[in-house]
């Protein structure tokens, strides 16, 4: 007779929407604990699974959340790695995407799944989208296909749709509906049954251990052109001190203004080895700086193109990248490559 393993899962509470009770009595809302969590969602005993938690104490509204928070994460998970099938990460909607990101370059060589889910309403409330989403990001933590995890990747779980975590944003603060990946399709959907999408689902070397990663960077900065940017701003964000790498986002398919003042500042910041990443403005599609005349002179000053990556990942990415000592070359090279899937990159 062959015996089955019970599904173990690691549920992950950093803090957030999705962890607060409403005390009766008050009114206020309060963080929630493990007692509070089978209250309200007493389906979870209806798994035939091994469900521990842990609870970051005091708990992080996610606007907090720091690449400290990250590593904090990347250890829980790597000392429990082997005891569990599959790990579920409660957070703030407001930089889970930043989260998700950073975790899926943190954690080399994933066999296993990461799920971040949360809410927008919290979990003691009548209306709450926090119990599907949790229930269901349980359920594809714990999933198997021939016996290998069905995700084995960092991912998001938000409304029915399981997104790539690096690629995907929050596009709404007010539906549930809050995540979109818009250039890469969903892994999975979830309805009546949960349907996956194998073709699009990394898949793991198993003969490589997990390798995790914590050191992270943060000089780098953001810098999004609109129409009428002025020279001192764009020349103050440059000349940072200790600046390392920025993030432009820029219109349309990679473009800029035709300014000579602009594309300067852009050759000296890149002499001096600055490295400057161009991302959309857009939610959806890709740069591509040979399209166009306001393109091609960001890639002719040194600028390099992010692709169709998001925002989030470029920004921690790069963190990522610097924090771990590469040279600018290397770095430049990376920034190019699909470390874990962040990026469609035509050849």
């Amino acid at each position: 007779m062959m015996i089955t393993k019970t599904p173990s899962v690691l549920l992950i509470y950093t803090g957030g929407t999705i962890g607060m009770i409403q005390n009766p009595e008050t009114g206020a809302l309060e963080n929630f604990n493990f007692n509070h969590l089978l209250k309200h969602v007493p389906e979870l005993k209806k798994f035939n699974y091994h469900i521990s938690t842990y609870q970051f104490e005091p708990p992080i509204d996610s606007s907090d959340m720091e690449p400290q928070a990250w590593a904090k994460l990347v250890k829980i998970i790597s000392y429990n790695y082997d005891l569990y099938d599959g790990f579920v990460i409660l957070h703030g909607t407001d930089t889970m995407a930043f989260t998700a990101s950073a975790l899926s370059f943190m954690l080399e060589n994933l066999s296993k799944p990461v799920i971040l889910t949360g809410s927008q309403l919290p979990i003691g409330m009548l209306r709450t989208d926090g119990k599907e989403n949790l229930i269901t990001a349980i359920e594809i933590a714990a999933a198997k296909i021939d016996g290998k995890a069905a995700v084995p990747e960092v991912c998001i779980f938000f409304e029915n749709h399981l997104m790539r975590g690096n690629r995907t944003s929050k596009i709404n603060a007010e539906n549930f509906n809050a995540f979109r990946s818009f250039n890469y399709p969903p892994l999975a959907k979830a309805g009546i049954h949960i349907k996956y999408e194998p073709s699009r689902i990394l898949k793991p070397d198993e003969g490589l251990p997990l390798k995790p990663h914590y050191l992270f960077d943060t000089n780098v900065v953001i810098l999004n052109l609109f129409p009428g940017i002025q020279e001192s701003i764009v020349s103050a964000v440059l000349n940072a001190p200790g600046l390392k790498a920025v993030v432009l986002k820029t219109f349309g398919s990679g473009n800029a203004p035709q300014k000579e003042w602009f594309i300067q500042a852009l050759k000296d910041a890149t002499s001096r080895g600055i490295i400057i990443v161009n991302v959309t403005q857009c939610t959806s599609g890709a740069v591509q700086m040979e399209r166009y005349g306001t393109g091609l002179q960001l890639l002719q000053a040194g600028v390099i193109s992010g692709y169709d990556s998001t925002l989030e990942c470029a920004i921690t990415k790069l963190m990522f990248l610097l924090g771990h000592g590469f040279s600018n070359k290397e770095i430049r090279f990376r920034m190019t490559k699909s470390l874990a899937g962040e990026i469609t990159k035509e050849e």
